[in-house]
């Protein structure tokens, strides 16, 4: 028996959605654009679903677009807000320092081309300072964006007193609340823009959510068509946008007694891993953080390590280290928080649902601390720490 302990990364479709999209497929193929009955029958499912996500969202159907992901979404809104910012001669951008790089990259290529970013710290919990945002506010920002919940940490920030401050100055506010849509009570009341991607919450890959304020600056990023009222061109996936109405409708459904039964599995997965293993440490806040995330490093190891030994045994998680990615550097999140480079790479992301179950919480005590204890053995590094070589950090 598998155990899938990354659910940040991706969900399994809920049967719900698999079932909606099977139906839309064979029904209701015909392009949403087409003046014709299939075409038309076609554009009152679309409709449907967007009245559907939006009661969810709490904003109106037209305020709600649709795009291939989370990252499409952010990019647009990131685009839009800074177009507009830029033809009244404001070019300051103000962010989290751990914000997903569909956030993260495009603000760092405007810095660049000459605009002012500002990356706001977080504390050693992983969660920004208000305080921090009311500092570096002025006239000359286009646009705010902070994460409602963090991929790799899952740490909450305090999206809705900046959002009402940013309201209140007359500031667009984008939240990328890609880990938050499905999982946590989300609403748009606070916030110009936000980017939900279904796959995060049971849905198809490939589709994505984009909330844009009625009044707020929207700019196509694809440009072709007078798809979305002109704001995305390309014909809709009617079926994949059925298929994540399905699937956020049943996600949220139930949603306060599925997170206690997350909490419980992952408060007693936490617990059971550090009292079983010296010189290692909870990554954020423990207290704000989603109910199904749990992020510890161990000293003396290497994530990727980790995640292949756990992978031979049966069990998926992932590392907070970017070294799969292709790149050597650390979490750029974990050292946010203060984690050294070193710590930093020794970590693992465990990301639960409603499906998990108490015999895997079990199993994942039981299995994780005999591999990080068979990876330290054969570290050098380990060797030097309990030498007394090196000094333990954790």
């Amino acid at each position: 028996m598998r155990i899938y302990a990354d659910c940040a990364a991706t969900t399994k479709m809920r049967h719900s959605a698999i079932e909606a999209y099977r139906e839309a497929a064979e029904t209701v193929f015909g392009n949403a654009s087409s003046l014709y009955s299939e075409g038309q029958r076609a554009a009152d499912t679309l409709f449907s679903c967007r009245k559907r996500i939006a009661n969810i969202l709490n904003c109106r159907p037209d305020e709600i677009y649709f795009t291939a992901g989370g990252s499409e979404a952010d990019n647009q809104a990131i685009a839009s807000a800074v177009r507009a910012g830029a033809g009244k001669g404001k070019r300051k951008i103000i962010a989290s320092a751990i914000e997903h790089h569909a956030v993260l990259h495009p603000l760092q290529r405007l810095r660049r081309e000459g605009y002012e970013v500002v990356f706001l710290p977080v504390s050693t919990e992983g969660i920004v300072s208000v305080d921090d945002f009311v500092r570096e506010t002025d006239d000359s920002v286009a646009l705010v964006s902070v994460m409602t919940a963090n991929n790799e940490i899952g740490t909450l920030q305090p999206v809705e007193e900046i959002g009402r401050l940013c309201r209140q100055r007359g500031i667009l506010f984008h939240t990328d609340a890609v880990q938050a849509v499905g999982h946590i009570p989300v609403s748009t009341k606070d916030c110009d823009y936000l980017a939900a991607s279904a796959h995060k919450f049971g849905g198809p890959k490939g589709t994505g959510i984009l909330f844009a304020r009625k009044g707020a600056p929207l700019f196509p990023l694809v440009e072709g068509g007078a798809q979305e009222r002109n704001k995305r061109a390309g014909t809709e996936d009617v079926p994949a946008i059925a298929a994540t109405a399905a699937a956020l409708e049943e996600a949220v459904s139930g949603m306060e007694e599925k997170n206690r039964k997350i909490l419980s599995m992952r408060e007693r997965l936490i617990d059971g891993l550090l009292s079983s293993l010296p010189h290692s440490a909870l990554n954020g806040s423990r207290e704000k953080r989603l109910a199904g995330n749990a992020n510890l490093c161990f000293e003396g190891c290497e994530g990727e390590a980790l995640i292949l030994y756990l992978d031979d045994l049966g069990i998926a998680v992932s590392s907070g280290s970017a070294c799969t990615s292709g790149s050597l550097d650390p979490s750029h999140v974990l050292l946010a928080i203060g984690r050294v480079h070193e710590i930093a790479h020794g970590s693992l992301r465990f990301s639960l649902d409603e499906h998990n179950t108490e015999e895997e919480i079990d199993r994942l005590i039981k299995v994780v601390p005999e591999v990080v204890n068979k990876v330290r053995s054969m570290s050098p590094v380990w060797r030097d720490l309990n030498a007394g070589k090196r000094k333990f950090i954790l």
